[in-house]
């Protein structure tokens, strides 16, 4: 008996060894041939939404962090560039920290509106036709975004100015900065200047945000590690 079964087992094993071997083989075959079938509009769409959702929700998260804005180089709201004698003449006279108060402040308003922004895009992403996916799919590193900023770009600062405007106000940026341009006013031989905070602040905020978002945007076209499901590798892998 021990002798009839020792040979049975050798040929099942090699039996089910070659099994495997051919299922592997068969999967990799299907594997290959899925990869050579088209796109379809509906798979682009999907993987688009998907990486822009992800995209949207960590540039919004960075932008609207402690010091997102203050502390990033490529972000940081300076003095408004209107203004920008009133920062000089006032610094060579001695009020630097005073104007140093009022950039972090500027900051802090953009700061707290970049949390506005996240629904916003998801809106316009969910109602994304399948023709804007295919063109944004074949499109610039950054052409998801420039699209974004095509169609939202009056909602968001809608959605931006209040929270702007109410945040310098809190924080007394707003009186910072005319009592700042005040005293530049009062100076001899200059000449006055009141540009809108409100608005440079608002737009500054929103140009940072889409910034960030541009970068997410790159960052999935361009590094496969960061295609975190199997429809974006699909989707955007087809553009390597």
């Amino acid at each position: 008996m021990n002798i009839v079964r020792v040979p049975l087992l050798c040929i099942l094993a090699l039996v089910a060894a070659c099994a495997d071997k051919d299922l592997r083989d068969s999967l990799a075959y299907l594997d290959a041939t899925a990869q050579e079938v088209p796109l379809t509009e509906r798979e682009v769409s999907a993987a688009l939404k998907d990486a822009l959702s992800r995209g949207i929700a960590r540039g919004a998260a960075r932008a609207s962090a402690p010091d997102g804005f203050l502390l990033n180089p490529e972000l940081k709201i300076e003095f408004p560039p209107d203004a920008i004698k009133v920062e000089q003449t006032l610094r060579r006279i001695g009020f630097g920290k005073e104007l140093d108060r009022f950039v972090v402040q500027l900051n802090r308003a953009a700061e707290q509106a970049a949390a506005r922004a996240k629904p916003i895009f998801i809106r316009e992403i969910t109602s994304m036709s399948f023709r804007d996916a295919f063109e944004i799919l074949n499109g610039e590193a950054d052409a998801a975004t420039r699209y974004l900023e095509r169609t939202t770009s009056d909602e968001l600062y809608d959605a931006f100015l209040p929270v702007v405007r109410k945040t310098l106000d809190q924080t007394s940026a707003t009186r910072y900065y005319a009592e700042l341009v005040n005293r530049f006013n009062q100076l001899p031989l200059t000449f006055d200047v009141d540009p809108d905070l409100d608005e440079y602040a608002t737009e500054k905020a929103i140009e940072g945000l889409l910034k960030l978002v541009a970068e997410e945007e790159a960052e999935i076209r361009a590094n496969p590690a960061a295609r975190t499901t199997r429809l974006l590798r699909r989707v955007f892998g087809s553009l390597d």
